[in-house]
């Protein structure tokens, strides 16, 4: 009897290692079809789940509460498993090159624990010749197996868009691979347990990896395009977003805006290609020019908020600016890498320390990962100036009285408002007398 078949039936148990965005999602949807161990090394995270708490916003606190998973910070209890997946974070350094210390603490932690029989299939963004240069020898390592002959390993890339409540888990179609043909065709079965859209099986797993790595660098690219243009529009005094309604009457407009690029998929994984490319040899182009433009949009939306308020006879350095998002996009409570900081560490560059309204982000979280107290919106008056950088649900709703009640008492002529997204209606507040500016 194969794995699969063990699995469907209940008599092996499959483990997720990392329950994060991705591997929560993956936890819960897989518990409702096989016995599932969800391994976190947070155990404030573990006690949240076991409350019926989820803190992502991705799978839901009802779905916590009634799942099946066993969720445990005990590494010693993935032993029972033998599908174990990997869904860890995979971060860039400073210097923006990989960061694979998480990646390989879960395989030094799988590999502890490896039983003969097993698949390990990996989700993390990795670039190619992770999964088998890297991630296997630290399992044959630790586990004293031999990768092909005692256990087996695939990789799977994860899909899963934070917030979106349209492309799910089950409905995006699932890139599997594996080491070999009877690893691709277990991994394959064990995933359409779960994703009804079905899954793709690509001829190795260093196709799976670039893959995930060329599909979001594609669209890093894309967006890097259309912010070069709103900084040159900006210069000729043209409305990009104006340009981009024109632009998209055309069947074929591929219908990318410009906006800050941060997240842990689209704002590191073209880094992770480029840092395989130089160690070949090659110099990327057009890749790293893309990442450039974008990493440099914080800045440049700083920039224009120092013009404005130059315009509107304020003294910059007593300027009261409110920053509404920090999320690096809208309503989801991920804040990792959001280039929001960006906008902020920019002003402090002027000595002005902008106060953050956000209803997603995790008070706690913003305080230790930035430095940044989250305010509440009812407790802004008197504003200078208003950045709407996250197009959050609240901020886009939010009715006309209750934008002018942020500046309170603030002449009309000298309101600032600086609207990333270009989210709000420009010509109501223009015929208020606002200095409206977006990208």
């Amino acid at each position: 009897m194969n794995l699969y078949e063990k699995l469907r039936k209940k008599e092996v148990k499959l483990s997720v290692i990392g329950l994060g965005y991705v591997g929560l999602p993956l936890a819960i949807a897989f518990s409702r079809k096989v016995d599932v161990i969800g391994l976190d090394l947070n155990k404030e995270k573990i006690a949240l789940f076991k409350k019926g708490i989820d803190p992502t916003k991705e799978a839901g606190n009802d779905a916590v509460k009634t799942t099946t998973a066993e969720f445990t910070a005990d590494e010693n209890v993935i032993r029972e498993a033998k599908f174990h997946i990997v869904a860890v974070p995979t971060p860039i350094n400073a210097d923006k090159t990989p960061d694979l210390f998480p990646v390989e603490g879960a395989s030094t932690i799988v590999g502890r624990n490896l039983t003969p029989g097993s698949i390990v299939v990996y989700e993390s963004t990795v670039y190619p010749g992770v999964t088998e240069d890297v991630c296997v020898p630290i399992l044959e390592r630790e586990s004293g197996l031999k990768c092909g002959v005692d256990f087996k390993v695939g990789y799977s890339p994860e899909r899963i868009n934070p917030g979106d409540k349209i492309h799910r888990l089950e409905n995006i179609v699932k890139i599997v691979s594996g080491i070999d043909e009877d690893a691709l065709e277990e991994i394959a079965k064990t995933y359409e347990l779960i994703i009804e859209a079905g899954v793709h099986r690509a001829r190795s797993i260093k196709v799976a990896e670039a893959a995930k790595v060329v599909e979001n660098s594609q669209r890093d690219i894309n967006i890097a395009f259309m912010n070069e243009l709103a900084m040159v529009f900006d210069k000729m005094g043209i409305n990009t977003g104006e340009v981009i309604e024109a632009m998209n009457t055309k069947w074929n407009a591929l219908k990318f805006y410009p906006g800050l690029v941060g997240g842990h998929c689209i704002g590191v994984d073209p880094y992770y290609f480029i840092y395989k490319a130089e160690r070949l040899g090659y110099h990327s182009q057009i890749i790293l020019s893309g990442r450039k433009i974008n990493d440099a949009m914080g800045a440049f939306v700083a920039d224009a908020t120092i013009k404005r308020l130059i315009q509107a006879n304020k003294k910059v350095k007593q300027a009261k600016i409110v920053i509404l998002g920090l999320t690096f996009k809208e309503n989801c409570p991920d804040i990792r890498n959001t280039k929001v900081v960006d906008i902020i560490e920019r002003l402090a560059e002027y000595e002005i320390k902008a106060s953050v309204v956000d209803p997603y982000a995790d008070m706690v979280e913003a305080r230790v990962k930035y430095g940044i107290n989250i305010v509440d919106v009812e407790k802004v008056v008197d504003a200078d100036c208003v950045i709407f950088a996250v197009a959050h649900n609240e901020f886009k709703n939010m009715s006309v009285s209750k934008v002018n009640n942020l500046f309170k008492s603030i002449p009309h002529n000298e309101r600032i408002i600086i609207d990333v997204k270009g989210m709000l209606s420009t010509d109501e507040y223009k015929k208020q007398g606002y200095i409206y500016w977006s990208l």
